[in-house]
Parts: C-alpha cells; sequence; structure tokens
C-alpha cells in the first residue's frame, strides 16, 4: 500500500513539473515573441544595439508590467520618456545629417568635381553640357516637355522617360529644386547630365521606396521643347 501511495506522489509530482514547465516554455514563448516584435518596430526605426541599452529597454517593460500605473516605482514619466526619445532622435537626425553631408561631399570630389568639362551652379549642382541647344530657352513658369533619364549614384534607376519611351511634360516651377534651376539653363534641343545634390533633391525625407532619405542623384534631360503652361 506504501508502495502505491508513494507511487501516486511521484505521479503528481511530476504532472505538476510538467504543468510548470510548460507554463515557463508558454511565458518563454509570448516573451520572445514579443522581443521579436518590439525589436522589429525599433529596427523600422534605424535604432540598434548600439543605440540603446537592451539590459534598460527590459528593465522598463519590466517594471511598466510589475507596477502597472504606479508611476513611484517606475524612473520616469511617460511624458519624461517622450522627451528623452525627442531629444534623442533630434540629436540623432543631426548626426545622420552631418555624415550624409560629409559622404556627399567626398562622392563629389571622388567622382566628379574634378572631371573635365564639369560646371557648377551656386546651389552645388554640377552639370555637363552633352549636346549644346539651338532652340528657345524656358523661364521657370514654362511648360517643357523632356526626356529624362534618374539614377542614384549607385547606378540604380529609378525613373525614366527613356525607358518608358514617351517623354514627358511638366511645368518647371513644380519640379524639384534641381529642375527648376537647371531647365531655364538649358536651350531647346540641349541633352545635358546633371549630378543633383540631396538638398536640391528630396532632402532628408527621400521619395517614395525608390528615393532613399539623403541621396545624390544623377539626371540625363533632354530638353525637347518649350511652351507656356496657357499654350
Amino acid at each position: 500500500m506504501n508502495h502505491i501511495w508513494k507511487g501516486l506522489c511521484l505521479l503528481l509530482l511530476l504532472s505538476n513539473l510538467n504543468s510548470l514547465q510548460a507554463q515557463k516554455s508558454t511565458q518563454d514563448s509570448v516573451g520572445y515573441a514579443y522581443g521579436v516584435l518590439i525589436g522589429k518596430q525599433l529596427k523600422a526605426m534605424s535604432l540598434n544595439d548600439k543605440d540603446l541599452s537592451t539590459k534598460q529597454l527590459y528593465k522598463g517593460l519590466s517594471d511598466v508590467l510589475k507596477y502597472g500605473e504606479d508611476n513611484e516605482k517606475i524612473k520616469i514619466s511617460p511624458e519624461q520618456a517622450e522627451q528623452i526619445l525627442s531629444k534623442f532622435f533630434e540629436m540623432k537626425a543631426e548626426e545622420e545629417a552631418e555624415q550624409s553631408v560629409q559622404k556627399e561631399k567626398d562622392w563629389f570630389a571622388e567622382n566628379v568635381d574634378n572631371k573635365e568639362g564639369v560646371g557648377k551652379t551656386a546651389s552645388g549642382i554640377r552639370y555637363e553640357v552633352l549636346k549644346k541647344g539651338e532652340g528657345k530657352q524656358p523661364l521657370a513658369s514654362d511648360q517643357v516637355t523632356v526626356h529624362y533619364h534618374g539614377t542614384l549614384i549607385d547606378g540604380t534607376i529609378f525613373d525614366s522617360s527613356v525607358d518608358r519611351g514617351e517623354p514627358a511634360t511638366f511645368v518647371i516651377q513644380q519640379l524639384i529644386p534641381a529642375w527648376v534651376e537647371i531647365i531655364p539653363m538649358m536651350k531647346e534641343g540641349g541633352k545635358w547630365k546633371i549630378y543633383v545634390p540631396f538638398d536640391q533633391a528630396y532632402g532628408a525625407q527621400g521619395a517614395g521606396g525608390s528615393i532613399p532619405p539623403y541621396s545624390t542623384l544623377i539626371f540625363e534631360i533632354e530638353l525637347i521643347s518649350v511652351g507656356s503652361d496657357d499654350q
């Protein structure tokens, strides 16, 4: 009888142990799953483990989950947390801008500035005249028809009327700053290659998925015809 009782006790103990292990396994899985999702969100914000302490990230999560709304037991308030993060992202944006400016300067120095036949505007746009035009020279308020081919500095094509096989028609002053400056310098029949600093293109925001933030752009532009917007 004692043997039977001891056996039942052992089975009960093993059952409880298995239940605890299963519970811990579930807790581990849920915890890791949330960690993955939070990590993905942080990576999407261009953060990595050099930007923040994962130990303190866990501490902040743990304190909120443990103490709830008891702010006296949490080191900082939500308002203070927002202020810290706002200041951090402002600083990070400034650093990224400085790095991007320097990277762009280095690229122009190595690839464009010593190239024969390259001119430079006051805003920093570099240009090559591939073919001189002989026709009408537009104003910024004019409508123009052009062929163009746009690439990033690595050669990635982000837009091209040439590839589409159909010229595009625009009002100049509705375009990016580089085009507003350059196209009025051209004449009908002319074809120029321009190298555009990011601040004369799409800046720190980029454009959609095809032009990343702080992108230097390269265009070949052929001015086909000039006509005012009301014609």
